[in-house]
């Protein structure tokens, strides 16, 4: 066990980015994820759990979900593993909390807040080229101009982060690098930089943690653990299988390029003897070689061999 708590694990993430008295470390990082577009000075938490318009409503349920001082609304997740549609249900997501915002009345003018999805990957995005970040946002096609900046989407890939302590250069770099190899840091980096990377250090510090705040922890540890050998599962399975498809296509295949080779040999061989046959009966009838050669297509040499 490290000394520090893993936060690709639900407690973990959370212990980090969900209480109310560690709300300046959400806000830090979200700071350096928008430096230079936005400054957040306090957020306030919010029900997870939107409860449904209607009886046959889907409810959705963030990991966190925030509000800026302005009004603007932040769904920020933590997801270890691919899942069917991923793109398509962060955008349910985010389109679910948009309408959301809708007032009933005539005075009511579509004044929407913009809604932020911030999306930690422990994978890489399918069908996208393998980064650290990717903004999607609603723009023009053929200008590249914001259409609309009420709706944002930022996945996170862990897996495309490959910095050295060292080589942070920025605030969000380096949330990235402790947040990618808390669980086997020996020290908390950074410090000395910034304290809001010494006050991580006592929130995420395993021996701090009470009693209940352990079982809680070591139970999300084995469900983390039990998804990553889940997976690990499906993975070799799909590789052994696709292993055993290659070689039976190859085989089959191979035979199939084998038996054409054949028989285009078979019939050269066939055809060359057939020649020769043909020469040696000319040959016979006293026809000069070089009249045979241009017959048969053997050569002089060959048909004075026969």
């Amino acid at each position: 066990m490290g000394k520090f708590i893993n936060p690709f694990t639900d407690v973990g993430f959370k212990k980090i980015f969900g209480q109310e008295i560690t709300k300046d470390l959400l806000i830090d990082f979200l700071n350096g994820l928008l430096v230079n577009e936005k400054s957040i000075t306090d957020i306030t938490f919010l029900d997870k759990e939107l409860l449904p318009e209607y009886m046959g409503d889907r409810g959705v349920i963030y990991d966190i979900y925030c509000t800026t001082e302005s009004g603007e609304q932040f769904i920020v997740e933590m997801q270890n593993k691919q899942q069917t549609n991923f793109k398509e249900r962060a955008l349910f997501y985010l389109s679910h909390t948009v309408a959301r915002q809708g007032e009933r009345g005539a005075h009511w003018q579509f004044d929407l807040k913009a809604v932020y999805g911030v999306f930690f990957l422990n994978f890489c995005l399918a069908d996208a080229p393998h980064k650290l970040r990717t903004d999607v946002v609603l723009a023009d096609r053929d200008t590249h101009e914001t259409f609309s900046d009420k709706l944002r989407f930022i996945f996170i890939e862990l897996p495309s982060f490959h910095k050295e302590e060292s080589e942070c250069e920025t605030d969000f770099e380096r949330w990235i690098y402790v947040l990618k190899n808390m669980d086997t840091l020996k020290r908390m980096p950074f410090k000395a930089r910034k304290s809001v990377f010494e006050k991580l250090e006592k929130i995420v510090d395993i021996a701090s943690l009470t009693k209940e705040e352990r079982m809680k922890y070591d139970e999300s540890i084995k469900v983390f653990r039990d998804q990553l050998a889940t997976i690990s599962f499906a993975e070799e399975k799909g590789w052994r299988k696709g292993l055993e498809r290659g070689i039976e296509e190859g085989l089959e295949k191979g035979m199939k390029k084998g038996m054409e080779k054949g028989m285009e040999k078979g019939m050269e061989k066939g055809m060359e003897k057939k020649s020769r046959e043909i020469a040696r009966n000319l040959k016979k009838l006293g026809i000069p070689a070089d009249t045979i050669s241009q017959a048969s297509g053997l050569s002089v040499e060959e048909i004075e061999n026969i």
